[in-house]
């Protein structure tokens, strides 16, 4: 069969995809395609002889009329543009429109050529607020939001606070995104390096590190990488840089003070203690009894303080919280309780596996729990039952002991139940302890009392990895 190139031409206008339309000086629409069903709404034949004008949105009609006004004005053969046109539903479709002029007078006005764009520029309009939104909330925050490509020779987006944090315009890193690293601390920057190469090759990165020279490098940052992975290779790397001078500080005086209390503390209750030995082993009866007294408090203090200095380690070290199996940890510590305290009956009861999200010291926790337990017993018959329990969401270590109960104000204190004021403080350190273990890992800890016992139960998330 054979087809005229006039028939051919015919079946391509009438078949394509996009709205092909002719229209002369005056804007009337002569010609138009087959697509103006599919994207309008309107027959071809409803709209050959109308003014296209009036089917643009008055606020884009402008717009249109002057890119149309630069092709008879200017000689251009073509020019493009956005607009909305009107559908016979009354409502708005987003067209882009190409107008050309064709050579040699070969039609009686101009050629527009248009496809539907409405789905991207609702897409543009999405980023655009979703873009501006970011903007708001990063020039609202204090830390410093970056996102650097994959090897870190492109910034892709720093916030303002980045000026403050770390003393260098926004104009150098754009410039130069590794200009960063002129402001970082000499000691710190093959630390800073390596850590950039690990996110690079898809490690997430967290590190702490001194940057600003106008300060001294006196300011520290704790920064968080991430790398963004798509089909399998780093796309880009985007994280955070947090402040923390303000922790750094306090953990040093915590380490100071730590480091001054536990030294002065030790040597005056050694004297103290071996005073006390000299009056047990040369006195009469009342100063022996004295002496017992100072000697049995004297190892309390000394217990004290070693649980200070657990609080204190656990407090700077700052680790974070790792998959951890309970399991083993319960089992080790109930067999070193055992070993100490040989007339404690202990029961268990435990699946094979319960692994938690905790920080590493968390067998001092069960450690703390289990020795409170039996220390406290008064009759001397220690009893207890430790159940290590695994569920969907969270791994908890219930103890369960035979002493009187807990005071109240033991454990409210620890939730901000009970103000601690100069009547009373507490017994000890150990509950502490055990609460910022917990609360460290993300966990919590939760107490029944009764007259026959008290139960406390350690929660921790389950790991989910």
């Amino acid at each position: 069969m054979t087809v005229e190139i006039g028939d051919l031409a015919s079946i391509l206008l009438e078949n394509a995809q996009d709205k092909l339309a002719v229209v002369d000086e005056a804007g009337t629409y002569r010609y138009v395609n087959e697509a103006s069903r599919s994207i309008l709404g309107y027959e071809p034949d409803q709209l050959v002889g109308e003014n296209s004008q009036v089917y643009i949105h008055p606020d884009d009609r402008q717009t249109v009329a002057d890119r149309f006004r630069q092709i008879s004005a200017t000689g251009e053969s073509s020019a493009s543009v956005r607009y909305r046109h009107a559908t016979r539903s009354d409502e708005w479709v987003w067209l882009e429109s190409r107008f050309t002029d064709l050579p040699g007078n070969t039609l009686e006005g101009y050629v527009v050529s248009s496809r539907d764009i409405s789905r991207q520029v609702a897409a543009e309009r999405d980023r655009r607020t979703a873009e501006s939104r970011l903007q708001t909330i990063a020039g609202a925050v204090g830390d410093v939001l970056w996102m650097f490509n994959d090897d870190w020779t492109e910034l892709l987006f720093v916030n303002p606070a980045y000026e403050d944090v770390f003393g260098q315009p926004v104009e150098d890193l754009e410039a130069n995104p590794r200009e960063f690293l002129e402001v970082v601390h000499p000691d710190d920057v093959s630390r800073v390096k390596q850590a950039m190469a690990r996110t690079s090759a898809g490690e997430s990165v967290d590190i702490e590190y001194r940057v600003n020279p106008a300060t001294d490098y006196s300011r520290w940052i704790w920064v968080r990488s991430e790398p963004i992975i798509e089909d399998g290779e780093v796309d880009r790397i985007v994280g955070f840089s947090r402040d923390i001078t303000d922790r750094r500080r306090r953990e040093r005086q915590l380490v100071i003070m730590d480091n001054l209390l536990r030294h002065n503390l030790r040597n005056d209750l050694s004297v103290m203690l071996g005073n006390a030995e000299c009056i047990a082993s040369e006195g009469d009866e009342p100063s022996r009894e004295h002496a017992a007294i100072i000697r049995r408090q004297g190892q309390e203090l000394l217990e004290t303080a070693a649980k200070q200095r657990e609080i204190i380690e656990l407090l700077t070290e700052g680790s974070a919280p790792t998959s951890i199996d309970l399991v083993p940890v319960v089992t080790e510590t109930i067999e070193t309780i055992r070993d100490r305290y040989p007339n404690a009956a202990i029961e268990t009861t435990s699946p094979d596996t319960a692994i938690a999200r905790a920080v590493t010291k968390i067998e001092l926790a069960v450690a703390e729990l289990l020795e409170n337990a039996v220390r406290h017993e008064p009759n001397g018959e220690p009893k207890l039952s430790v159940t290590v329990r695994s569920r969907p969401e969270t791994i908890s270590v219930a103890i369960r002991d035979n002493c009187p109960p807990i005071p109240e104000v033991e454990f409210r204190i620890l939730t901000g139940d009970w103000k601690m004021d100069d009547v009373y403080h507490t017994s000890g350190l150990g509950l502490w302890l055990v609460y910022w273990v917990a609360d460290l890992s993300d966990g919590n800890i939760a107490f029944d009392r009764s007259e026959t016992g008290n139960t406390i139960t350690l929660t921790l998330p389950r790991d989910r990895t």
